[in-house]
């Protein structure tokens, strides 16, 4: 089992070039399988609202869900850098309230750090958690809890004028103190820009190949969500017909009285089936 990388570490690996393979978790197993594979980063993301709750977006989600589901990831990943994503207005009513809830994911979930949305109108929270003693991730670009008033899960960035406020958003949050950025749906050209620019490593979910290390929903990734699939995932493996093809014929072997066979059942000790007959007629 390797050892945490920690965020030095990632400075290191973006001065190297090395890419940071980066993806979602939001349960024990799944943090267990990418510890095994060797993941550098695991973000408990609000997109669980989704993926596991069946909920329209990510709105619904409070802070009490993260914590519950970042606990279970940290036990199933202990050797993992493990992030916490702040859900809505969790952080945006004010400044305590920001702090309060990115300590809980450190003080109870045991998170190494935490990631929240937004550029220019979010810096006096991200500096507050910065000042707190907390290491923080932005997001910028398409940020889904916001959504609506992007007029929904669209691209970002793809003019000039809206390219340039993403930069300005990249620009806020470093100064801010974050000391990482995650840009989502954003062209590579303004992703490759952004990393260019700043000093702090530059993570992409759909904003192309120049960033320090990619994200993606893991969920889309094993081809475990079946709602909708965005244009910048790529399925690796398709969990949801070998799930459903496994329990299509357990059904069928039920109804067949093939399962369960002699080897599916606990047998008596030698001699004891006759003597427990005898028993039941006595």
């Amino acid at each position: 089992m390797g050892k945490k990388k920690m965020i030095h570490e990632f400075y290191e690996m973006r001065k190297s070039g090395e890419k940071i393979t980066f993806l979602t978790a939001y349960d024990y197993p799944t943090a267990q399988f990418a510890e095994a594979a060797g993941m550098d980063m695991l973000l408990v993301g609000d997109s669980l609202g989704m993926c596991v709750y069946g909920y329209s977006g990510t709105i619904p989600v409070v802070m009490d869900q993260m914590i519950f589901h970042s606990e279970a990831v940290r036990r199933g990943a202990p050797n993992t850098f493990v992030i916490g994503d702040m859900p809505f207005m969790a952080y945006q009513s004010s400044i305590e309230k920001a702090v309060e809830n990115a300590g809980r994911f450190l003080k109870e979930a045991g998170c190494d750090a935490i990631k929240l949305e937004g550029g220019v109108r979010i810096v006096d929270q991200i500096r507050a958690i910065v000042d707190a003693g907390i290491v923080v991730m932005g997001h910028i670009g398409l940020t889904p809890q916001s959504s609506g008033q992007l007029g929904g899960h669209k691209a970002q960035g793809r003019t000039a004028e809206t390219a340039k406020l993403v930069y300005e958003d990249a620009l806020a949050v470093r100064d801010a103190g974050a000391q990482m950025l995650l840009v989502e749906a954003v062209p590579p050209e303004v992703c490759g820009f952004i990393t260019k620019k700043l000093d702090i490593p530059v993570l992409s979910i759909g904003a192309g190949p120049d960033a320090d290390g990619q994200l993606l929903i893991v969920s889309d990734m094993i081809g475990q969500f079946q709602a909708f699939t965005p244009k910048f995932v790529k399925k690796y493996c398709n969990v949801a017909d070998t799930i459903t093809q496994a329990m299509k014929t357990y059904c069928e072997e039920i109804r067949a009285g093939k399962f369960p066979s002699d080897d599916h059942c606990y047998g008596m000790i030698k001699g004891e089936a006759d003597k427990f007959f005898k028993l039941m007629k006595e």
